[in-house]
């Protein structure tokens, strides 16, 4: 038997069947009780080398409620791709929505007709349709003022307009790029130059049997205040 696992390594296992069919190496000569190679069966780890846990939740129902509670944590939590797919949506539809308010009140007031007029001042300098209600928005927003399109006084409506516009802007600024922030200095990725032993030992330490592994660390700096946590599973 320990031929057998040397030569076909931890992966199968030798079992006992008393058939009289062909077997891996029979225990003597006509009929009998025969040794067959048996794949073992791979057993999901609970918890992998680098730490994470092979746990999925479900059947949660109806409290996945609770995951909008707390949005930006969930927010945090979420995978890259899905975090910058909602960081481009809600600019985009944030810029598109501010730019349709700055048109209408174009366009109600009757400026994208009168913008040409030499004696007539407009809400927004140099608004004639939406793409340059969309640029003046881009360039009030981002602070870049080219100069060219500005808000004037005889327009009360556009005062209210970019005061909630400034409001509006700092709110998604501070919640997006905060989020993107604190995902980026999370070290989940840190568990990856940390090494384990290949193999647990058993043996006596301080007169009592103790199970021992090894741990290393790829980097030059030190970690400071680290803490191993184990968790033993008792079939």
């Amino acid at each position: 038997m320990s031929a057998l696992r040397r030569k076909f390594g931890d992966d199968y296992q030798v079992v006992t069947t008393s058939s009289s069919g062909a077997g891996l190496q029979p225990q003597g000569p006509g009929p009998g009780p025969q040794q067959q190679l048996v794949p073992k069966k791979k057993r999901q780890r609970f918890v992998d080398k680098n730490g994470r846990c092979n746990v999925q939740h479900g059947n949660l129902g109806s409290e996945t409620s609770r995951y909008l509670s707390d949005l930006f944590t969930t927010l945090v939590d979420l995978k890259w791709r899905w975090n910058l797919f909602i960081f481009i949506l809600t600019y985009t539809v944030a810029w598109l929505f501010m730019a349709s308010m700055w048109w209408v009140i174009a366009y109600t007031r009757g400026d994208l007709n009168k913008a040409h007029v030499g004696n007539y001042t407009p809400c927004v300098a140099n608004v004639y349709n939406f793409p340059s209600a969309f640029l003046f928005f881009i360039e009030t927003e981002a602070t870049i003022g080219y100069g060219y399109r500005y808000i004037t006084d005889k327009c009360p409506e556009g005062i209210i307009l970019f005061l909630f516009q400034s409001i509006l802007g700092s709110i998604v600024d501070a919640f997006l790029i905060g989020c993107m922030f604190i995902k980026m200095s999370q070290p989940k990725k840190r568990a990856e130059t940390l090494m384990f032993s290949e193999h647990a030992v058993i043996s006596m330490r301080d007169g009592k049997l103790t199970l021992m592994f090894r741990v290393g660390n790829l980097r030059n700096s030190h970690m400071v205040s680290a803490q191993i946590r184990c968790k033993l599973l008792k079939g």
